[in-house]
């Protein structure tokens, strides 16, 4: 189990290799949001988005033998970047297992960071059972994507950057929205919250119809999405939260929020004509949610975690039409 000491030591083998991201605001996002919108752009970190941070913890933590066998993980694109760089960085090797269906600009980078791409197909096949054969086989260390403790503990290092900035910025109390897939960002943040900043509170956010995450913790009982594949915002569709993952969230975390297609469009375009940044649909439906959700949202601050910016450039130009 992921705990702060975890966190906390990751962010200590951490340093010097990720960035710390900055907090951007817009008067504009303010007035459509109706409160202070603080911007946490995880887009800006190494490969795109923050799952380098919880590749980098995973690697640096195994032992000098594991880590020459080399590594293994799977991930429809973000997750996939930011091991192989990571891995790559330290001198291994690594495999990843993608699906087919994933943004070609993601198996292209993955490729290009030096990972061994596999494919698969989404609908018929498991990832997590290649995987796991594939590591078997080759003696790799399996680095899943969101249920694996140092994985959430690099994730986490994400929440003590927010709770020292937010404190900077004179704000106490506010809903921190996380873009949210199986639940390791939000877990990881969640837990550095609770001692640095309890009066941040978590809250996940998800598509409209892959929604499993606001329906678990509305239950208390983990539920599971009808498909895996078929919406736009492809870096959050998970089955289900995590086994690791959801005893952390159910704790920890405000009720889920959910957007639709458009609106992380729209909120992608809205980040790139107000922040000046590039967002990915699964990695604007946190902004999405501060700025068409608002009055789900409590409070006269909103803290949005922008997490990824790995969009191929077609999608890109569909979300700028929502300027027009």
């Amino acid at each position: 189990m992921s705990t702060l000491q975890m966190i906390e030591a990751a962010a200590d083998r951490l340093r010097g290799h990720v960035r710390e991201t900055p907090i951007l605001t817009s008067p504009f996002l303010d007035e459509i949001a109706g409160r202070r919108v603080l911007v946490k752009p995880e887009c800006l970190q190494h490969t795109g988005s923050f799952k380098f941070r919880g590749a980098w913890s995973a690697i640096s933590a195994l032992s000098e033998a594991e880590r020459n066998r080399g590594v293994i993980a799977f991930s429809s694109g973000n997750h996939a970047q930011g091991v192989a760089h990571a891995a790559t960085r330290h001198g291994i090797a690594s495999v990843i297992i993608m699906p087919s269906d994933a943004p070609q600009l993601k198996i292209n980078n993955t490729r290009a960071l030096g990972g061994e791409v596999v494919l698969y197909e989404r609908a018929t096949e498991s990832r997590e059972e290649i995987g796991e054969a594939l590591a078997a086989e080759r003696g790799l260390t399996l680095i899943r994507p969101y249920d694996e403790p140092q994985v959430i503990a690099g994730q986490g290092t994400t929440g003590l950057e927010i709770a020292r900035q937010a404190a900077d910025l004179g704000v106490k109390h506010a809903d921190v929205l996380v873009c949210c897939g199986g639940g390791g960002l939000t877990s990881g943040i969640a837990l550095a919250l609770e001692e640095h900043a309890p009066g941040l509170r978590p809250r996940p956010c998800e598509p409209e119809g892959f929604d499993d995450v606001k329906r678990s913790l509305e239950t208390g009982q983990i539920q599971s999405n009808a498909a895996t594949s078929g919406n736009i915002c492809d870096a959050i569709l998970t089955p289900q939260p995590g086994d690791i993952t959801f005893p952390i969230l159910n704790r920890l975390c405000g009720p889920g929020l959910s957007v639709s297609e458009d609106e992380a469009m729209h909120a992608m375009a809205l980040a790139f004509l107000r922040l000046k940044i590039v967002l990915e649909p699964g990695g604007a439906v946190s902004l999405a949610s501060a700025l068409f959700r608002r009055d789900e949202i409590e409070g006269d601050a909103v803290i949005v975690v922008a997490s990824g910016g790995n969009t191929d450039p077609d999608v890109f130009v569909k979300a700028l039409e929502f300027l027009t």
